[in-house]
């Protein structure tokens, strides 16, 4: 397999979308980046296109699921092709079942989950037809285990994008397709504003340990490694009596 060199970001005109754009831009690659945003986008391509081969910018609200397939295959068109998609559009709303705010638990269901397999079923269609590609799913550390109370949501979508991801790895193990599943954990963005934690990673570091992953194309990795793969594992295995602790 070669360097993977035109990557579609979605969610790429802040946080970790927009540390990864910068990331690859600084080495050489091609990128198309689509977020709702787009004057912040515009403004990151006009920043990146000095150190990349190429930047394409596209407007995309992913929970419009109909546009998702049009856009990619815009993005496509400019650069000439996809060989890797990374699905980031993300929301971080939420609030406790049953308190009267279901609208903002829908709207991280639909944006995380929803707009998700609209992108996935998108970049798959591309992958097909060529017979080749790297699809990175963000999920996160809170897909392992469902969370209690305004992060209940929020939960339950990554749980569902971290079981898309392993049904896909199952459908295309020993095939030109590879799919990665990243989980990050507490990494100092927009969406982890105001939590306050000593586990919380600094900005640089998480998109650092986000890159290697990426590039290495492991099919499931924690963010940053230490110390979310011995929490993930704790996530996953203890009794629910002591990991209700954790949480």
């Amino acid at each position: 397999m070669g360097r993977r060199q035109k990557i579609l970001i979605t969610g790429a005109s802040s946080g970790l979308g927009e540390g990864m754009a910068r990331r690859f831009a600084g080495e050489g690659r091609s990128l198309a980046l689509a977020a709702r945003r787009l004057d912040r986008l515009e403004t990151l391509a006009d920043e990146l296109r000095p150190a990349a081969e190429q930047v394409a910018v596209a407007q995309l609200d992913v929970t419009d699921t109909d546009s998702v397939p049009i856009v990619f295959g815009k993005l496509r068109e400019e650069l000439g092709g996809l060989d890797r998609v990374i699905v980031n559009a993300g929301l971080g709303k939420g609030a406790p079942l049953g308190t009267g705010k279901a609208h903002a638990n829908i709207e991280t269901i639909q944006t995380n989950l929803v707009g998700a397999l609209a992108q996935i079923e998108a970049a798959l269609e591309i992958f097909r037809e060529q017979n080749s590609g790297h699809l990175v799913l963000i999920s996160s550390i809170s897909g392992i285990r469902g969370l209690p109370k305004a992060q209940a949501a929020y939960s339950a979508s990554k749980a569902g994008l971290s079981a898309l991801g392993q049904g896909l790895q199952a459908e295309f193990a020993n095939s030109p397709i590879e799919v990665s599943v990243l989980l990050p954990g507490y990494i100092e963005t927009d969406i982890n504003r105001g939590v306050k934690t000593s586990l919380m990673a600094d900005t640089d570091d998480g998109v650092d340990a986000m890159i290697n992953a990426i590039e290495a194309e492991k099919g499931w990795a924690p963010i940053p490694a230490w110390p979310w793969t011995p929490i993930a594992v704790a996530l996953k295995y203890l009794p629910a009596a002591i990991s209700r602790r954790l949480v």
